[in-house]
Formats: structure tokens, C-alpha cells, sequence
């Protein structure tokens, strides 16, 4: 495999020390929408941490404010910091955040359809001016070997293979850190457990840090050392993966389907935060 964390020019981080820190952020869209109410949370170099709650929460705006593209969605961070390597990035423009080493595999894939599969890995590279492109190609398709095998237009994936690419997209920019936005949705069981399997072998054999969302809470935590679950725009629970698949209420509510009427996490007396980050 090629080692693509070991060409970057910055000194490595230790592993175990924050590469993320989103301290305290508020976000507002059209300027008049409060949608983050005060989400701090901390992601430590070469870990898988999973960020878990009901549709609505907020998970994709703080992936969104983390990764720049709430610019173009008429959002933005009106408070709070975001710190990625001690450089403050918040609504920083998300070109020059990729160039930082943040990749974020958006909800629903996003694939150009109309573009073949290898068009669509050259995207990925597009903040990159180093002659490196065909050995990562060839490092992705040994990730990934049954995209070596398509060579038509993308459109023509099935949906399995349409996040296989999203997600080779994303290591065509060397990241050092890939948001993840629901890499299950709209996939049958095994391909969910295929997916989750390469997740974490780029997490071993690369260091590349993840920041995981997933409606899926049993695999997320499976893979995740550490996760936080948000309502209603901000974390209200937080704890290792050893804390959160032991707690009663995680248990019910995430682990066990605890069914559409799901109360609030917010006045929990049974599970005391972690804030290992400040």
C-alpha cells in the first residue's frame, strides 16, 4: 500500500492528541436560523470517532461547518472555533480546507454521474500539484479493486459501488482526516458490513483520521473508539465506546430501537459527560 500520510511536509501529530477541535460553535443559515446551539466535540489523530443522533440533530451542519460547505448553503459559524492542527478553519473557504488535509464524503455520494469512474477519482486530486496521482490510483483500486473493473460512466454504478467511489474520491486528496456522512444509507446489510470493513482498514493501514455520522449507531460504534450524540443542535451525551454501548438509555434508544417515541437525552442523571478535550 502506498503510505500516504508519510509525504506531508507538517510534523506528524501524535496519536491520541486532538487533530480536531470544534469548541463552543453556533450556526446560523440565512443569516436568521440557528440550527448549532453551542456543539463542542474533539477528534484525536488516527482514531474513528462517531457522531450519532435522530435526523435533524445536526450532524451533517457540523460536518458542513467543519469542512466549509455550509458557505454554500447560506450557512455559517457565528460563534465558537473550529481548530484543525492548531489552525483555526472555521468559514474558511472548503478548497482551502481540503489543501489542509479535510475531506468531507457528503451524504447521498455525490458523484458526478455523467463522468467515468476515473474522471471522478481525478476530482478528488484537484488541490494537488504533485506528480502522485497515478501511483494513488492504483493504492485506491487495491482498496477498492472492483472499481478497477469499471471503466464506464459512474451513473451506472450500483449503489455499493457509488460509495466505494465517494470514498476513493476523498483519499485522492491525501487527507489526513475524511468526514463521513451516512456511508450506509441506501445500502443492503452485507454491503453496510463491506463498507464499515474498509472504513476501518483506511483507519489502520493509512492513520487517516474519521469523523464518522451514521444512523446506523451499532456500526458506528463498532468502529469508533469514542462517540457523541446530538439533539435537537447540540451534544447532549458523549463517552468511549465501551461507556455508550453499556449505557441503559444509549442501549434502548440507538442499540435496541427503542421506536419513534424517543425521549430527550438532555436531563440525563445516569451517564456523566466526558470532556476530555478541554
Amino acid at each position: 500500500m502506498v503510505e500516504a500520510q508519510s509525504k506531508q511536509a507538517e510534523p506528524p501529530v501524535a496519536a491520541g492528541t486532538p487533530i480536531l477541535t470544534v469548541n463552543n460553535i453556533e450556526v446560523v443559515y440565512d443569516e436568521v436560523i440557528l440550527v448549532l446551539r453551542g456543539v463542542s466535540l474533539s477528534v484525536p489523530q488516527g482514531e474513528i470517532v462517531a457522531l450519532l443522533g435522530p435526523n435533524g440533530a445536526g450532524k451533517s451542519t457540523t460536518l458542513k461547518a467543519i469542512s466549509g460547505l455550509l458557505r454554500t448553503e447560506d450557512g455559517e459559524v457565528t460563534r465558537g472555533n473550529v481548530s484543525f492542527m492548531g489552525e483555526e478553519i472555521a468559514n474558511m473557504a472548503p478548497e482551502q480546507i481540503v489543501r489542509r488535509g479535510i475531506f468531507q464524503v457528503m451524504e447521498g455520494r455525490r458523484i458526478v454521474e455523467d463522468m467515468t469512474v476515473i474522471e471522478n477519482l481525478r476530482l478528488g486530486a484537484y488541490t494537488r500539484r504533485d506528480g502522485g496521482v497515478r501511483r494513488d490510483l492504483d493504492m485506491v483500486f487495491d482498496f477498492f479493486p472492483r472499481l478497477r473493473e469499471r471503466t464506464g460512466l459512474a451513473g451506472y454504478l450500483s449503489g455499493g459501488e457509488q460509495q466505494m467511489l465517494a470514498i476513493s474520491r476523498a483519499l485522492m486528496a491525501r487527507p489526513k482526516m475524511i468526514l463521513l456522512d451516512e456511508p450506509s444509507m441506501g445500502l443492503s446489510p452485507l454491503l453496510v458490513k463491506e463498507v464499515f470493513g474498509i472504513i476501518r482498514q483506511l483507519n489502520r493501514e493509512l492513520g487517516i483520521t474519521i469523523l464518522l455520522v451514521e444512523q446506523n449507531a451499532r456500526m458506528a460504534l463498532q468502529a469508533a473508539s469514542y462517540g457523541y450524540i446530538m439533539e435537537s443542535g447540540k451534544i447532549v451525551l458523549d463517552g468511549t465506546q465501551a461507556e455508550l454501548v453499556d449505557n441503559e438509555d444509549v442501549r434502548e434508544f440507538y442499540l435496541g430501537g427503542g421506536g419513534e417515541e424517543r425521549r430527550s437525552f438532555k436531563n440525563l442523571k445516569s451517564f456523566k459527560r466526558r470532556k476530555r478535550w478541554l
